[in-house]
């Protein structure tokens, strides 16, 4: 069986994803979580209502040893099952000026986004090599192109993703394998609950926050066949406020 595996799949962008994917392929969703079983389980309700399956299969992406263990049970128990398609969409915001960022919140974003995406990515990549296909999609930000004051550690952490899925793209590219980010602008998810979506829907050329639904067709598409020949790419979609 072939599988898609989405980090932080249980909420927002993610849970779109999971969705979506299931509506447009066949692949089973293995849907990561980290803390919040019941809104993994909700996310694995309604890819079967979309008529798909999928799998809850929790670990902390920041934690190489969880990521590790969590691979490798699952793959000795599904031993012909075949991970074609990785989202690394974890992330989180610790918001905050540089000046009076603590530590700790410049790592745990981070480790969230960057080693989330080295840990997941680095542990599949071998098999995707040896079976001459894959399809990686990076789930980064504006704040990874722009820079968004109050962000310099998660406009940091998309940054560098941008920068790895460039070069990354270029090592694997001739055993068809397309590395991508996506890149979206004000999504109304969890994470945009308290920004005051009326004053900086003012800033977006499409005058409105997008919606997770929108992210996860263009991902979906990613991660289809019919996007073989575009790889190594960092595709906004923002309404047009960073264009």
């Amino acid at each position: 069986m072939k599988y898609a595996l989405v980090t932080g799949g249980s909420r927002g962008i993610g849970k779109a994803i999971c969705v979506q994917l299931a509506k447009d392929t066949k692949y089973h969703i293995l849907i990561n979580y980290n803390n919040n079983k019941n809104a993994a389980l909700e996310t694995l309700t309604a890819v079967e209502e979309a008529g798909g399956s999928a799998t809850l299969l929790p670990f902390n992406v920041s934690d190489i040893d969880a990521v590790n263990n969590a691979l490798d049970t699952w793959q000795e128990a599904n031993k012909d099952g075949v991970i074609e398609v990785i989202v690394n969409n974890a992330g989180i915001t610790k918001d905050d000026l540089f000046m009076w960022m603590k530590p700790e919140d410049w790592h745990r974003v981070i480790n969230t986004s960057l080693d989330g995406f080295f840990n997941v990515t680095h542990h599949l990549i071998q098999k995707m090599l040896v079976n001459r296909y894959g399809r990686i999609i990076n789930m980064v930000s504006l704040s990874g192109l722009k820079g968004t004051p109050g962000q310099t550690n998660y406009s940091a952490a998309k940054g560098a993703v941008i920068s790895a899925t460039k070069a990354l793209a270029q090592e694997v590219a001739k055993r068809k394998i397309t590395v991508n980010a996506v890149a979206p602008g004000f999504i109304k998810t969890d994470m945009t609950t308290n920004l005051n979506e009326k004053e900086l829907k003012k800033l977006v050329p499409a005058n409105r926050f997008g919606e997770a639904e929108e992210v996860a067709h263009l991902v979906s598409f990613l991660a289809s066949e019919k996007s073989s020949y575009i790889t190594g790419e960092v595709i906004n979609i923002n309404g047009g406020i960073y264009s």
